[in-house]
């Protein structure tokens, strides 16, 4: 294969070692570090990001599952999100030092597109994709777990309740609580199901059901609204009331 990119061959031997991979297919990891201000025609890292995004996301919904066996759906679901959000991506990709081994065209190059962070993340979802590609399934689940696992290990065993941390979140800046409305009832009277409202201002509502107890409900609902906003160590920016 002729070497006409700049990443190519040798010159990639530092990064491999640090994820842990070689590549067999060259194309793959050149394609993986081509930012579109420097590709040619659909060769960059755009498709790759794609795939490496929903394969970081089973491997790390696989690990959760394995590491929490009494967690819930919601409480999954919300530390998936703090695992798979941009801000760790990044932190991954800084210890890969990937930011050398970006292609970039000159004016991104010049604005340093190599230290952006949503450079940074997608290009470490974009690795990810081009080993799945590369190696299959196994091999990229080694390559999250040896880089996401130590971030799962270091997660709290057990999360407060999710009421407790939307009003926490709520009222670390400047909202008033939460408020709960029961927005449906149905099923027969001795095994009603619930669903309540959660409302924050400057959010859209959010619902949540559950069987039997209206307190189940008012939790389910503000597990939605945790997971939907991604609040997680993450900060959401206010989105318009429905109607508005």
């Amino acid at each position: 294969m002729t070497r006409r990119h700049a990443v190519a061959g040798g010159e990639l031997a530092p990064l491999e070692a640090r994820i842990g991979h070689v590549f067999a297919d060259r194309d793959l990891i050149d394609h993986a570090l081509t930012h579109v201000s420097a590709a040619t025609g659909k060769r960059n890292y755009q498709r790759l990001e794609f795939l490496g995004d929903r394969v970081l996301g089973l491997a790390v919904a696989d690990l959760l599952h394995r590491t929490f066996p009494a967690a819930r759906e919601g409480e999954l679901s919300r530390r998936l999100a703090e695992l798979v959000r941009r801000e760790t991506c990044v932190e991954v990709a800084l210890d890969w030092e990937v930011g050398a081994f970006i292609r970039l065209g000159p004016g991104e190059k010049q604005s340093g597109g190599a230290g952006k962070a949503a450079i940074l993340g997608d290009v470490a979802e974009s690795i990810i994709g081009a080993v799945f590609l590369d190696a299959g399934w196994e091999a990229a689940r080694g390559l999250v777990e040896r880089f996401w696992g130590p971030r799962v290990a270091h997660l709290p065993r057990r999360l407060a309740d999710p009421k407790t941390e939307l009003q926490e979140w709520a009222q670390a800046r400047g909202l008033p609580p939460p408020t709960y409305r029961q927005a449906a009832r149905s099923g027969p009277e001795h095994a009603p199901v619930f669903v309540l409202a959660v409302e924050v201002r400057g959010f859209v509502p959010c619902e949540g059901p559950a069987e039997s107890s209206k307190k189940l409900a008012a939790q389910a609902a503000a597990t939605a609204f945790l997971t939907r906003e991604r609040i997680n160590g993450r900060s959401a920016a206010p989105q318009p009331e429905s109607g508005a």
